[in-house]
C-alpha cells in the first residue's frame, strides 16, 4: 500500500471522478489505464470480475509504480475478507464492495486501508459508518437516483457519499449527482463505451479530461 486512507479520500475529493474497469488482458488494461491517467485521473477502481483477476492486477499495480506513480490504484467488486485480504497484500490502496461486510470493514480497519462499501439505505450507511468506513458507494445508483443522496445527507449530514453506477460522462448527469451533495462518482461502462478500436484510447482520455473539468465547473458555480 503506498497511500493511506486520508491520502486516498483527500484525491478522490479534489478530483471526483474514478474510472471503473475490468479487462483479463493486462496490456489492454495497462493501455486503459494510461488513458485515464492522462486524461487527469488519479483514482483508479480495477473491480475484481473474472478469474484470475488477481493476476492481473499484480501486474497492474506493478506498472502503475512505474508509469503512472501518482495514480492511487484500488480493487472493486469486493464482497468477502478473503479477497480483500489477497488484494491488499497485492497492494491495493483502497477496497470497494458492491455491498457493506462487517469482516471487510474490519480486516482493512486493521491494515489502515480505506473501504468503501455500497449501501442501498440509511440504515446500511450508518452501520458502515460505525464500523468505521469513511466514505460509502451510493450503489445502484441509476436506481437510486440524487434524490437518496439528498435524502441521507438531511439528516446525516456527515457522510461522504461516492455514486457508482449509471453514472454518465455529461454535465446534466454529474451536475444532478454533485448538486446533490456527492464527493466523487464512479464511472464505468458509459465512460468505456465502445468506440472505433483506433481511436479508443483517445477517446478515453478525452472523455475522462472533458468529465474533470465538468465537476470543476460544477463545484466552482
Amino acid at each position: 500500500m503506498q497511500f493511506n486512507k486520508q491520502d486516498v479520500i483527500a484525491v478522490m475529493k479534489l478530483t471526483g471522478m474514478i474510472p471503473v474497469y475490468y479487462n483479463n488482458d493486462i496490456d489492454v488494461a495497462k493501455e486503459i489505464v494510461k488513458a485515464c491517467y492522462a486524461g487527469g485521473v488519479r483514482v483508479f477502481e480495477f473491480t475484481n470480475r473474472g478469474a484470475f483477476a488477481h493476476e492481473v492486477f499484480a501486474q497492474l499495480m506493478r506498472f502503475c509504480a512505474s508509469e503512472c506513480p501518482d495514480l492511487i490504484l484500488g480493487v472493486g467488486s469486493v464482497i468477502d475478507a478473503p479477497t480483500a485480504a489477497l488484494f491488499i497484500q497485492l497492494g491495493a490502496n483502497f477496497v470497494v464492495g458492491p455491498l457493506f461486510n462487517q469482516e471487510v470493514a474490519r480486516l482493512c480497519n486493521r491494515r489502515g486501508v480505506l473501504y468503501i462499501p455500497g449501501c442501498g439505505s440509511a440504515t446500511e450507511v450508518g452501520n458502515a459508518q460505525e464500523a468505521g468506513c469513511d466514505v460509502c458507494k451510493v450503489f445502484p445508483g441509476d436506481v437510486l437516483t440524487p434524490r437518496f443522496v439528498k435524502g441521507i445527507l438531511a439528516p446525516m449530514p456527515w457522510s461522504q457519499l461516492m455514486i457508482t453506477g449509471g453514472v454518465e460522462p455529461n454535465e446534466e448527469n454529474l451536475r444532478g449527482w454533485f448538486d446533490a451533495g456527492a464527493i466523487c462518482v464512479g464511472m464505468g461502462s458509459k465512460l468505456f463505451a465502445t468506440v472505433d478500436t483506433a481511436t479508443i484510447y483517445s477517446v478515453i482520455t478525452e472523455r475522462c479530461r472533458r468529465s474533470l473539468e465538468i465537476i470543476r465547473e460544477i463545484r466552482n458555480k
